[in-house]
């Protein structure tokens, strides 16, 4: 009777256990990829953190397909290489459904190839520029027809720039990018003695020698723009150095695609009042649905003065977009919600609405923002309607041909429209 006892208390305990772990099991992951050190952390740990307030507002709601949210975080440490790494970590180690990160195209560039072996679904929240279009990823950010183009032409039309220094970090998106700006500002018949392109590598902080340099360029006679692709903590100096120079945005203004909201909470915003952001949302947004979001953020993190800015708004869209192809697809199945996601719109937070394309990016409205002393932007000009992501440049001769369309049958990244043939003249 006792060994009889015996084994069915340790049969009872073994059940336990197997229910614990499976119960354990019952959760859907979603994997975070931010930078929380490095030079990069001045603007992704912030959206990891949004990141995090979205997993919990959504487990409040009761989860997703009858699940609790788990979110398992990472930190590749502005280190571009160690992405890769971390996002086969979140894939193959802890088993996640999806995963929302990375921030510079380096780091994405990165990661592609591990979503693409791993058929795993990566949201990705930043500006980028453009010239991609992959089966596993969502671009939430802007692309270059919406936000840089736009920023070119508001210059251009109503503050009446005709000489441009196109100045960014040394890396993919800004090369990209100026590319695509130097061959547009042509086709509106900038001379190229008119352009002046500077590059200069992540972090750096001895700025006095460059804007000696657009001060002078600036000085020909010729209402001057920087047109500015420079990412992370070198913002910082890059400003304050301008302030010094005595550079104020009536004689040369600078339209960032980098700072936001975050970036200006770190600058002593005096010397920058004026100067200029282009990006698909701002704080100061009048709206019900971005002060709502503003109360939960600032109540998550326990700060009444902490802002939001662009990329946490498009972090909020790709995760409800997620979360709404998910019920739609009934599975979390990569291929299921691959297919689910095309057409799902969700409410962005400027007042409308956004919609995933079929190349996998979204619709957006494009906003002109002017600093003001308190460390905010002030809308000073906006598309009429939502913009549609463009994959490809029309400006580039190797991509003005090329459609992405991830829909069953033509189901590819890179379409020549001349040819007919799927991986034509991109890349």
């Amino acid at each position: 009777m006792t060994k009889t006892f015996k084994q069915l208390m340790l049969g009872g305990l073994m059940a336990s256990t197997m229910i614990g772990g499976a119960a354990a099991e019952e959760t859907i992951k979603v994997g975070i990829l931010h930078s929380l050190s490095g030079t990069m952390a001045i603007s992704e740990t912030t959206l990891k953190d949004a990141m995090l307030m979205l997993i919990e507002e959504q487990n409040k709601k009761g989860g997703l397909l009858g699940k609790k949210l788990e979110a398992v975080v990472v930190d590749p440490a502005s280190d571009w290489p160690l992405f890769a790494e971390k996002a086969r970590e979140l894939i193959e180690v802890n088993g996640v459904d999806a995963v929302f990160g990375c921030w510079t195209s380096v780091s994405r560039k990165s990661v592609l190839p591990v979503f693409e072996e791993l058929n795993s679904l990566l949201f990705y929240p930043v500006q980028y520029e453009g010239e991609e279009s992959q089966r596993n990823v969502f671009y939430t950010g802007a692309a270059p027809n919406q936000q840089a183009i736009p920023a070119v032409d508001y210059l251009m039309n109503e503050e009446g720039v005709e000489r441009w220094v196109l100045a960014g970090t040394d890396y993919v998106y800004p090369r990209t990018t100026n590319k695509i700006l130097e061959a547009y500002l042509k086709s509106k018949g900038v001379a190229e003695e008119d352009i002046m392109i500077n590059y200069t590598p992540f972090g750096h902080s001895d700025w006095q020698t460059i804007v000696s340099d657009i001060k002078a360029f600036g000085s020909a006679g010729k209402k001057t723009a920087v047109v500015s692709t420079i990412n992370g903590d070198a913002n910082v100096p890059f400003y304050k150095e301008l302030g010094n120079a005595g550079i104020k945005a009536e004689d040369i203004p600078v339209v960032a695609f980098s700072v936001g909201e975050e970036e200006l909470a770190g600058l002593d915003t005096a010397p920058l009042v004026g100067h200029l952001a282009a990006w698909n949302y701002f704080q100061s947004a009048d709206t019900d649905a971005n002060a709502e979001f503003i109360e939960t953020w600032q109540a998550f993190v326990g700060d009444e003065e902490r802002v939001t800015n662009d990329p946490m708004e498009a972090h909020y869209i790709g995760f409800n977009m997620w979360v709404e192809a998910v019920n739609k697809a009934g599975t979390t199945d990569p291929d299921a919600v691959i297919d689910a996601i095309v057409g799902v719109s969700v409410p962005n937070l400027t007042g409308g609405y956004s919609a995933m394309m079929p190349n996998h990016h979204i619709t957006k409205p494009v906003l002109i923002g002017e600093i003001q002393d308190d460390g905010q932007f002030e809308t000073v000009w906006e598309t009429s309607g939502l913009v549609v992501g463009d994959a490809w440049s029309d400006y580039l001769e190797g991509s003005k041909d090329l459609i992405a369309d991830w829909r069953a049958p033509l189901s590819c990244g890179n379409f020549n429209t001349v040819t007919g043939k799927c991986g034509g003249s991109g890349s």
